[in-house]
């Protein structure tokens, strides 16, 4: 092949990110060229009205060009992270336990998706909630269960991918029992295969049957699968996900920039290294541009790729195949829902709410006075979610205007415990059992106030001694409100009280 095909080839399997909230230049000739196509991300969204702009700007340039997405619900989101997601995430509907509304919610957010363009969304996570160590998954996964996990994660693609977009689960093969975060440092994961096979993998089997479209790999290590990441192992992506569970469709990797991989954030040779390998190891469409939008980075990676090609360290074989299976998630979504048989139709902001509402647990809540001091602790968010914004303060203080609400940090939390004094609180955290300073900024409301509710969104840790808790399972909007109605006393559909779908509460 001429070394100009060659080119077209090597941009074909890539799904760069970019600056802005309209396609730069650069952008759009590659895609004209033959780019395979974008992630889009929170920077570049600023309504679905543009997005829907956006996309038809890409599609203009060809018609098959793949538009990605983040946008799993809940925490992590892409369309509403200047709002907060209407649609609760996965650990929600875990604890929510109705495979009907999970299926529904991917119907919705799928068609959402599709009338905005996009073509591919990189969700649902097949992780599991293995242990309360864990710095990034937490309330992206369904539960700790894996075969409830699993039933969650099918009924979640089928719904997304009757709307004419792409599904991909991910992290392959299961991030959910690491202690280290990938977007920093690479994770070994304490698992032997036979126990990746009997916990881990049962979520990814559920999805490729359900016929999800597209995996992403993790950049996760398995000691007797060698020393390298998933991501660039021909063992996890060959024998195991191609092999053993018999997956046939668009390997995807995690961003190719994370340090688990690239070496460190930006560092232009490492990722060109790290894309070269994850060909070789099976991958096909490798997403970039998570930390690194610009033109240079994907012009040193086609370089890389074709001179690899021509050094015989990589086939033009294989890369052809990857550039096909990348162009299959190009398809142009249809407008609009899939008849699905006993699923109701109904808008999202309802759905979201008979998801959050359904999913709350409650312990020994008391009856408070119409004036609380409602307490929002803030803790840096993780990479994956970015800066969304979150806190019950509004919602609680639009249901009973005496109260009032505080947002505060545990290492500045200024007048808190002078207003607190004497007084009831609600204090919401986010994975407080992650943040020992959280912890004890509770414990001091617990002394100084005369009671005390506690509001964890995030993965639900010990109980840390106040009078009554709440557990939401993730900090969307509909979540934090479901949380409010109940606190207020004005919840249409009464107390749920579910069991905790990671089981690690009491640990």
């Amino acid at each position: 092949m001429a070394r100009s095909g060659l080119h077209a080839l090597a941009e074909a399997v890539l799904l760069p990110g970019f600056a802005g909230t309209s396609a730069p230049d650069w952008v759009r000739e590659r895609i004209a060229g033959g780019l395979g196509g974008v992630v889009l991300f929170g920077r570049n969204i600023v309504d679905d009205e543009q997005v829907a702009a956006l996309t038809a700007q890409l599609r203009g340039e060809r018609d098959d060009v793949v538009i990605g997405i983040d946008e799993e619900g809940g925490d992590v989101t892409r369309l509403d992270a200047a709002t907060g997601s209407t649609l609760p995430g996965p650990l929600a509907l875990g604890a929510a336990g109705d495979l009907g509304l999970t299926a529904e919610v991917g119907t919705a957010l799928g068609a959402r998706l599709a009338a905005c363009g996009v073509t591919l969304d990189l969700a649902p996570c097949a992780d599991l909630t293995l242990t309360l160590d864990d710095p990034i998954i937490g309330v992206r996964a369904f539960g700790a269960d894996p075969y409830a996990a699993a039933a969650h994660v099918a009924a979640y693609v089928r719904g997304m991918q009757s709307a004419g977009v792409a599904a991909c689960a991910k992290h392959f093969p299961g991030h959910g029992a690491s202690t280290s975060d990938s977007h920093f440092t690479l994770p070994v994961l304490p698992r032997t295969p036979d126990e990746l096979d009997a916990v881990e993998l049962v979520p990814f089997r559920a999805a490729i049957a359900a016929g999800v479209r597209s995996v992403m790999t993790g950049h996760l290590v398995v000691p007797q699968w060698g020393p390298d990441p998933a991501t660039v192992n021909p063992t996890a992506i060959l024998d195991v996900l191609r092999g053993q569970l018999g997956f046939t469709g668009a390997v995807v990797t995690d961003a190719l920039e994370m340090g688990a991989v690239a070496g460190h954030l930006g560092n232009a040779a490492g990722l060109a290294d790290a894309a070269v390998r994850s060909l070789r190891a099976g991958a096909d469409a490798l997403c970039i541009g998570g930390e690194i939008a610009d033109a240079d980075a994907v012009a040193a990676i086609v370089e890389r790729v074709v001179a690899e090609v021509h050094a015989g360290t990589l086939t033009e074989e294989r890369l052809a195949e990857a550039a096909e299976r990348t162009r299959s998630l190009g398809v142009a979504p249809h407008g609009g829902i899939i008849a699905r048989d006993g699923l109701p139709r109904r808008d999202d902001g309802a759905l979201g709410m008979a998801v959050a509402r359904k999913a709350l647990r409650t312990s020994h809540l008391p009856a408070l006075s119409p004036e609380p001091l409602v307490v929002d602790v803030e803790v840096e968010p993780t990479i994956a979610a970015g800066h969304v914004p979150w806190g019950l303060g509004p919602h609680l203080v639009e249901l009973l205007p005496g109260a009032r609400a505080l947002r505060v940090t545990a290492a500045q939390p200024g007048e808190l415990f002078d207003l607190a004094r004497g007084r009831e609180v609600v204090v919401t955290t986010r994975d407080a059992h992650r943040h020992p300073a959280v912890v004890d900024l509770v414990a001091g409301l617990v002394r100084t106030a005369t009671a005390v509710v506690h509001v964890e969104t995030g993965t639900s840790g010990p109980d840390l001694g106040t009078l009554g808790r709440i557990d939401t399972f993730g900090g969307s909007r509909s979540s934090l409100r479901a949380a409010a109605e109940v606190i207020s006393g004005s919840s249409v559909s009464g107390l749920a009280r579910n069991t905790d779908p990671t089981g690690l509460a009491d640990r």
